[in-house]
């Protein structure tokens, strides 16, 4: 079953639903490839100097660059995107509110072997999720074209829907093939891996992923952005990286202020009046 593609056009109910029905989808050239190269090129610094993975699940081959919303403000469009938001908080539309999990730009070398197959959501010290609940929206954009000879994102559309802890082979998979300025967008559950580079060039994504905000984020927000960097971030986007009560009582500061407020004091929001308990109407974050 080939993943399907919906054009740069479609809603995010669209996306959404195929989420929903497939574990994932592709929406072709949804940003010009040149947005996406400038991420690289503010990344530059620490990409040239980032070793290679120690094993076979993080890859020989395969540089990871996280830290994306302090290095690279080129990202931060991204990061909000309205389609992939919309669509990630349609996926999770009974969470009161998402937040980023992680940003990492993974560039896979010539020469490396596929990952194993796995689930994202294993991330949480492996919790057996409920069939059908979905933890996370993970997507992964196009820097360069993705093919199957240089190692596009592996994925089992409909998986998201089977059992815990299955063993896959490579050919269960199918490639995530994609040109540049697109976006493959998956659910945690979905079983999917990176494919073997079998080309002389590097393979290229950015991996922007988003979950529920009662769950710990895989790349501390907190630290890999420095307090002053994000005192300078829009509030949206502040709010999108922790800067938000995740739920009524879940995440406030000290004499029940508002996370935001620690940030931005003259916002005064001390207090829960603005977040109703047993709300899940899914939120502003």
């Amino acid at each position: 079953m080939p993943v399907e593609h919906v054009k740069a056009d479609a809603d995010a109910a669209r996306v959404t639903e195929l989420l929903q029905r497939d574990g994932c989808c592709i929406v072709d050239r949804l940003v010009e490839p040149a947005a996406l190269s400038r991420v690289l090129e503010e990344l530059e610094p620490w990409m040239s100097r980032t070793a290679s993975g120690p094993d076979d699940f993080s890859g020989r081959h395969t540089r990871r660059i996280g830290g994306l919303i302090a290095r690279s403000p080129a990202s931060h469009p991204l990061v909000e995107h309205p389609l992939v938001l919309g669509a990630a908080r349609g996926l999770l539309h009974d969470a009161t509110s998402l937040h980023v999990h992680l940003t990492q730009v993974i560039a896979i070398g010539p020469g490396e072997t596929a990952q194993p197959v796995h689930r994202d959501q294993w991330a949480f010290d492996f919790f057996p999720f409920p069939t059908g609940y979905e933890a996370q929206c993970n997507t992964i954009w196009a820097v360069t074209d993705f093919t199957e000879e240089n190692g596009a994102t592996r994925v089992i559309p409909g998986s998201h829907r089977r059992e815990d802890k299955l063993r896959f082979a490579h050919e269960d998979t199918e490639p995530a093939e994609m040109e540049a300025g697109s976006v493959l967008l998956y659910t945690g559950a979905l079983y999917h891996g990176g494919g073997a580079n079998r080309s002389d060039s590097v393979r290229c994504g950015l991996n922007l992923t988003y979950a529920r905000s009662w769950l710990r984020q895989e790349e501390n927000q907190y630290l890999s952005v420095p307090l002053e960097v994000a005192r300078t971030l829009p509030e949206s986007l502040q709010k999108l990286i922790g800067y938000a009560r995740g739920a009524y009582a879940l995440g406030y500061v000290d004499d029940l202020r508002d996370p935001l407020e620690v940030l931005r004091p003259e916002k005064g929001r001390t207090g829960f009046g603005d977040r109703l308990l047993g709300d899940s109407s899914g939120g502003d974050a």
